[in-house]
Order: structure tokens, then sequence, then C-alpha cells
């Protein structure tokens, strides 16, 4: 590819020193455990509704998204139409649920209800994958840059890791919600864009795009048939949902914003936001993957691959200072989505490890130091484990899918604790044994010969459905049946 001239670096470079003062300029704020890990439950519903739907417009959104429509079609978007769905349960059992419990973690209350070991296997299947997340969003838009600026790969990681760490741990959950909204609406202004440069690019006008990608079947949502073996409508749907409510429901970031509103029908609110602007926005994506499409029919650059073809355009085909600008957006896409887990990470190993473990009555001055000390510690980790991902991508491949397989057991032991009102521990680690055994089964099935009978016949998108159905319906028969004979 292309290098970069002078002037899209300057953008670049100049957008990432503006964040980094931004993060900065909150840490006076954020001096205490209630500062750093909840605002102060201070912020309206605008600014933690504008830092959820940065969260969820990570880099593989802005990348990942675009290929998939390039490539396939427009299967995925239904994904996007189920945040809806979450987002009305969200709203209507757990903002209610976790600000009447006043607790900061996630998962306090599942030692109320099954005993501590519940809590353990929570917080330590979180801390895994926020890992895992760290090191794969900041080694892929390394890889990304590297290609745009000629930097390398390793240097990005550390300069990303570095500056990323910085402002999380000087400004706390504000610093992050704050840069998010503002990340938030550099994505989309820089998505807006390329949507507006493809149709004014088309030799024939821009009816010439939805001609060409119609054509191709580029619009298309996929089968309807009531089909769970292949993604179809429904598959996706149900992924989705059950996707979206583990992140509504036990994902440790988002349970902070809901304190870090006001009050709870901000908290609401901001659940609402978010879900308002992702649907369009992913939208934006998708469209652009099938523009991209239609655009490389009519200038065609032999062997592109799907992946590749966003990319590829901003490099190309924009204009000195916007290709920049899109470069801004996609560092904006990763840097959100890495400060979220880095300050939620900490949060948890002070919640639920130090004070739950070590000292329950720690002073803020002790609180604080274990908030810095796992907030730079998270971020050397992830750094790490990109830097890994260079030469061992099979390994933590493996790792990752494993650590999946561990966490796919969170929800369902969540719902369990909500909705399953008579069971009780025993119950609770019989299902969430079963429920890891089903979903490990399912993820690891793939691998068999094929014709064998122990090969599961679902698509591979329906295991976080199946597993945690699996753990909520054994927990409660598993009550019944106590109950039965006793």
């Amino acid at each position: 590819m292309n290098r970069l001239p002078a002037a899209d670096l300057a953008v670049l470079i100049l957008y990432l020193l503006g964040v980094v003062a931004l993060g900065l300029s909150f840490s006076r704020m954020s001096r205490t455990p209630e500062g750093f890990t909840s605002a102060g439950g201070r912020l309206r519903s605008w600014t933690v509704g504008l830092s959820l739907f940065g969260t969820y417009l990570s880099s593989n959104t802005f990348l990942g998204v675009p290929g998939s429509a390039y490539a396939s079609n427009w299967n995925a978007f239904l994904f996007s139409l189920s945040l809806p769905i979450a987002a009305w349960i969200a709203v209507r059992y757990f903002v209610p649920f976790y600000r009447s419990t006043g607790e900061i973690s996630a998962y306090t209350h599942l030692e109320r209800r099954f005993g501590r070991w519940a809590r353990t296997y929570a917080t330590v299947c979180y801390l895994l994958t926020q890992l895992a997340r760290v090191g794969t969003i900041l080694f892929g838009v390394a890889l990304a840059l590297s290609e745009f600026t000629g930097w390398s790969v390793p240097g990005i990681i550390l300069g990303t890791g570095v500056l990323v760490t910085l402002y999380t741990l000087l400004g706390g959950i504000e610093a992050v919600i704050w840069t998010d909204a503002v990340q938030s609406v550099i994505l989309t202004a820089g998505a807006l864009l390329v949507v507006v440069l493809l149709l004014a690019a088309m030799p024939q006008g821009p009816g010439q795009l939805f001609e060409i990608a119609a054509s191709a079947g580029k619009f298309s949502l996929g089968s309807s048939e009531l089909d769970f073996t292949r993604s179809t409508i429904w598959v996706v749907l149900l992924y989705g949902v059950f996707i979206n409510l583990t992140n509504f429901g036990i994902d440790q970031s988002f349970v902070q914003r809901y304190h870090a509103a006001r009050n709870e029908a901000d908290a609401k609110r901001s659940v609402w936001i978010a879900a308002s602007l992702y649907l369009p926005i992913s939208l934006l994506f998708f469209f652009i993957g099938s523009g991209l499409f239609a655009f490389y029919q009519v200038f065609p650059e032999p062997g592109l691959l799907g992946d590749r073809a966003f990319p590829h355009f901003i490099a190309n085909s924009l204009p000195t200072g916007l290709a920049g600008l899109l470069l801004a957006a996609l560092m904006a896409a990763a840097m959100s989505s890495i400060d979220t887990s880095l300050n939620s990470s900490a949060t948890v190993v002070l919640e639920d490890f130090y004070r739950g473990w070590v000292r329950p009555a720690a002073s803020d001055q002790q609180a604080m130091r274990v908030l810095y000390g796992a907030t730079a510690g998270a971020g050397a980790l992830g750094t790490a484990t990109a830097l890994a991902m260079i030469g061992v991508q099979g390994l933590l491949d493996a790792w990752w899918t494993l650590s999946g397989v561990f966490a796919g057991g969170m929800l369902g032991l969540f719902l369990l604790g909500v909705f399953g009102r008579k069971s009780q521990r025993p119950e609770a680690m019989i299902a969430v044994s079963v429920g890891v055994l089903v979903i490990l089964w399912m993820t690891l099935s793939p691998n068999l010969p094929d014709g064998s009978p122990w090969r599961s016949p679902l698509h591979v998108q329906m295991t976080t459905v199946v597993g945690t159905l699996t753990i909520f319906w054994v927990g409660a028969l598993g009550s019944r049946i106590r109950a039965a004979v006793t």
C-alpha cells in the first residue's frame, strides 16, 4: 500500500494527542475510588449513552463489518437488529437490578446467591476475556495502521498501549466515558464521509452503486428458513439477543456505566441512546461494504479480499487529509474498546479480589493504589498479549477459544441467579458444570470428522444460546427435584 502523506499523518498524530489530553483533563475528578470507577454518579444520559455506543463500535466493526458485507451479504446485520430486544430487557430488569444493589461490581450478587465460587468463576472468566480482547484489538489495529504508515507493528502496539493506559489510569471512568463519547462522534463522521464519497464516485451516479450491489445479493439478509444448522436469519437473531444480553447483563463495563449515570432514569435512557445510535450506524458500515463491492466492480482491483477492501480504499481513494481522518476514526474505535476494558478490569480486581478476599475495609488510599496498579497491569498484559500474537497466533487463538468456553457460562449463571429464585448453590454448581461441558463440546465439535455421531449439527453461533439455556434449565430443574425430594 502507499504510505500516507505528511498531512494525513499530522491529522492522525494530532488526534491521538488530543484524546490523551482530553483523558488527562479528568485526572482531578478521579482521585477517589468512586470517582475512578463510577464518576461519582454525576454523568448525564447522553454522555453515558454515547460511551456505550462507542464501546459497541470497536475496530472490529470498523474493519470487519464492511469486509463481511463486501465478501458476503448483510446477514450479520441481524445481530444489530437484535439489540433493541436486549435493550428492552436491560431497561426492564438489569438496570433497576444493578442500581438497587448499589454495588459497582457486576458479580457481587453471585456470591450472595450461590457462594464465593460463583463470584470467583465469573470474575476470572471476565478478566481472561478482557485480556484477550485488548490483545486482539491492539494487534488488529497495529496491522492496519502499519500498512498505511510504514511504522512497525510492535512499535504501534507499544505506543497505542502506553497512550491508552496512561489516560485511562489518570482519568478513570470519566476519562473513558468522555473520550468514548468524542470518539464515537468521530467514528460516525468517518462512516458518513465514506458513504458520501462512494456514492459520488460512481460514474453513472449513486443509482449505479445500488444496482450493482443488489444484483450481486449484497443487501440480502440471508435465508429465512427455520434451520439452525446454517447462518439463517433466526440463528443470527438468537445469537445477537444472547450476546447483547451478555453485554447488558454481566459485562462489568456496562454495569459501571449504569452507576455513572445520575439516576436510574438516566441510566435507562443511556441504554436506549446507545441502541438507537448503533442500529443506523452499523447499517452504514454494512452499506460501506456493499458500496465498496460496487466500487471495485467499476474500478477493478484483482485479488482484493473482503477484509482488505476498506483499508485499500482509505489508502488509495481518499483525498489528502481525509485518509488521516479515517485512520483517526479507526484508532477511535480501537481506543474506545481498550480503555473500557482496562478500567473495568481494574474495578473487578479491586472489588472482587482485593476487597473481596484481602482487605474488605480498605481505605480510599489503599483502593486507589490497587486501581492504579491494576490499570497499569491490565494495560501491560494486554500489550504483551498483542505482541505475542505476532509470532504465536495459533496458540493465542486456542486460548481465546477456551476462555470463551468458560465465559459462555456467565450469562446462564446470572439469569439463574436473577430469575431462578428457588435455585441454590448445589444446583447452580451442577448447572454451570453441565453448561460448560455443552459449550466446550459445541465449540470443539467442528474439529471432529464429518459424519461423526458426536459432532454437533447446530451452527457455531448457537453455542452461546444452547449453553446459556442449558445452565438455566438444568439449574431450574435441579431446584424442582430438590424441592420434590425434601
